[in-house]
């Protein structure tokens, strides 16, 4: 029952060691002549090492980290040595990931091998580093020279597919290398397959790109001078992730941290931890507000959002003082960033207005801070923002909508946040739905950015034009989500032109996980896993898949807190099969298309197959 404190004070001491360097962005330089031996068993002769320095820091704001811990999940070796036409020795892992190779070599006391970690080659096939911007992102080790050493780095990660190996001149096995990927913890359960090989890519660079990018903090990408935790990013995909893996702790935990780094007046930060000083966004700042709902929905935690109420108040509370009496909130910071621009002299992009996204997101956190009070039992303030959330939609309609359902501006992203975030008449919502198709035939692909992207196929599917998502879904041309994938891509891309049709290296990271949002889409619609409307934590489910004939099976597993839901349709001789696994303690409704519309089976907990449905 006896206890000590060994607890740190000026007494400690502290001595250099092989770690010459080591920096998040830059890599680690390790000198194996310089390894210290018995400083960790009794008798150690320490005269040699300094003091340390004693320093008081504030402490109000350290928040636990109740979160999975970062750990090595997966080791992968590589799959082949390129010598490009540089003469550079190229070693490609096959795979975009986020972490550190490690290695076992010889060398003579002294030699080094440096290794540079890149995304892609160029066009040529020659390594390439320039999208690293100011991160040089190298490791670098010097032998000791006594028979065979291993090593990886300690105080540093890199996203890569290519190593590129310097300063060593013996034999290059693939077998000495392996590369070791990290990420957060978590439990990757979710499941999605269909029999498109190209869509099965795709979710496999979704699934990809949350594993390299949820880093403690849902950072933007992992390979440049960057890796921040973009807010816009996180709540776009917040519904995707859960689909995916259980992100309850992972999220509960960042959102601490965002609540920790907003300011006296509500504002919410570009990114969080702020180390960039910026001021909260449209889109960004909502973070605060639409993450906090999908976690209540997806995992009926009612504490959590007892835990963030007062930091969703102050987000709506800023956004008021911005928008002033006329409730229309004068621009966003980002708009709908990266949105589909084009060369053509006739057409300036697809930009939708700073100020029409900004109005539609302060409608959108109010309502999600109205019904937060509601589940919270705060009659009050229900009551105050359901009311503020009238006078915005008032607004809006006047300043943006006419009375046909055209919008301005007339783009497919002022088209799907007005009516994913129900923002328009419902006698108008049809016809609005209708522009939006229309646009998407005119075009014949998607013009979106961050913020229209995540929901524009969903729009589509709920208003009956599963064609044109489809169409956005299947197209293989620039831009598209399966244009990266035919041109090898392993992970989700930044900007849909990150690399051009020519292979000339556009712009951005080739690991972002913000257009990876389309998940969700793939499990609700196409597989067709949902959750009834007013339900939490799926204790009521929804199957209903929405089938096209350029797809001859789908099939997805989600892991709810009840248990697995799987839905699986196929083509067979007869028709189409629906087959549905349903939990413990739930209960689903399974829509059937029939020729007069749909048909609803009211079930339990089970297996069943559905057979000859109707199409």
């Amino acid at each position: 029952g006896s206890r000590e404190v060994i607890a740190t004070d000026g007494s400690w001491k502290s001595c250099t060691g092989p770690i010459l360097k080591s920096d998040f962005y830059h890599g680690e330089i390790y000198d194996a002549r310089l390894e210290l031996t018995g400083w960790d068993k009794p008798g150690y002769t320490d005269t040699h090492w300094k003091s340390v320095l004693e320093q008081e820091v504030d402490k109000n704001i350290l928040i636990a980290s109740e979160t999975q811990p970062m750990r090595i999940t997966q080791s992968i070796r590589p799959v082949r040595k390129i010598i490009t036409p540089r003469n550079e020795t190229v070693i490609d892992f096959g795979q975009n990931i986020t972490g550190w190779v490690s290695f076992s070599l010889k060398g003579k006391a002294g030699e080094r091998i440096r290794l540079q970690f890149a995304e892609t080659l160029n066009k040529e096939g020659n390594f390439f580093r320039e999208n690293l911007r100011r991160a040089r992102a190298e490791d670098e080790y010097i032998f000791k020279g006594e028979g065979m050493e291993t090593y990886e780095p300690h105080f540093t990660f890199h996203g890569f597919r290519y190593m590129k190996i310097e300063e060593y001149n013996n034999e290059i096995r693939l077998e000495d290398f392996t590369g070791k990927v990290i990420h957060s913890d978590l439990s990757f359960n979710g499941q999605f397959s269909c029999s498109d090989t190209l869509v099965n890519q795709l979710f496999s660079n979704i699934r990809w790109s949350m594993r390299d990018n949820f880093i403690d903090i849902p950072i933007d990408c992992p390979q440049r001078d960057e890796r921040l935790g973009w807010t816009a990013d996180a709540q776009i995909f917040a519904p995707t992730a859960c689909y995916l893996a259980d992100v309850s702790t992972f999220y509960s935990k960042w959102l601490k941290d965002l609540a920790a780094e907003q300011t006296p007046d509500g504002n919410v930060q570009d990114v969080v931890p702020n180390v960039r000083k910026g001021n909260g966004a449209s889109g960004w700042g909502d973070a605060a507000t639409v993450i906090p709902w999908v976690l209540y929905h997806e995992y009926d935690d009612k504490v959590m959002l007892e835990t963030q109420y007062q930091s969703m108040k102050g987000w709506v509370k800023y956004l008021k003082s911005r928008a002033k009496e006329n409730y229309i909130y004068p621009g966003g910071r980002y708009g709908d960033w990266l949105s589909f621009s084009s060369t053509a002299s006739d057409y300036p992009g697809a930009f939708t207005d700073k100020e029409f996204v900004g109005t539609a997101y302060f409608a959108r956190s109010t309502q999600l801070l109205a019904q937060a009070a509601q589940i919270l039992g705060k009659e009050e303030d229900r009551k105050t923002y359901s009311e503020l959330l009238s006078r915005i939609k008032q607004s809006f309609q006047k300043e943006f909508v006419t009375r046909n359902g055209r919008l301005s501006p007339n783009t497919q992203t002022a088209y799907v946040l007005a009516l994913s975030f129900d923002l328009l008449p419902e006698d108008i919502r049809k016809d609005a739905a209708q522009r939006l198709a229309d646009d998407v035939r005119k075009f014949g692909h998607i013009t979106t950015g961050f913020l229209g992207t995540p929901e524009i196929c969903n729009v589509l599917s709920d208003y009956g034009h599963d064609d044109e998502a489809y169409m956005l879904l299947f197209r293989k041309k620039f831009p598209s989500w399966l244009y990266p994938v035919t041109v090898g891509a392993t992970t989700v891309w930044e900007s849909w032109d990150a690399i051009l049709p020519d292979g000339t290296f556009n712009k951005g990271s080739l690991n972002h996980f913000a257009y990876g949002a389309i998940g969700d889409w793939l499990f609700s619609r196409v597989a067709g896993i949902r959750q009834a409307e007013g339900s939490t934590a799926y204790k009521e489910i929804v199957i209903k898949p929405h089938f096209t004939t350029s797809l001859s099976f789908a099939r997805a597993t989600y892991y709810s807190m009840y248990g697995p839901i799987s839905s699986h349709w196929q083509r067979t001789d007869t028709g189409l099969e629906l087959h549905v696994s349903i939990p413990p303690n739930t209960t689903a409704q399974v829509h059937l298309p029939t020729e007069n519309g749909w048909k609803i089976e009211e079930i339990g907990s089970g297996n069943y197959t559905f057979t000859n449905i109707h199409e």
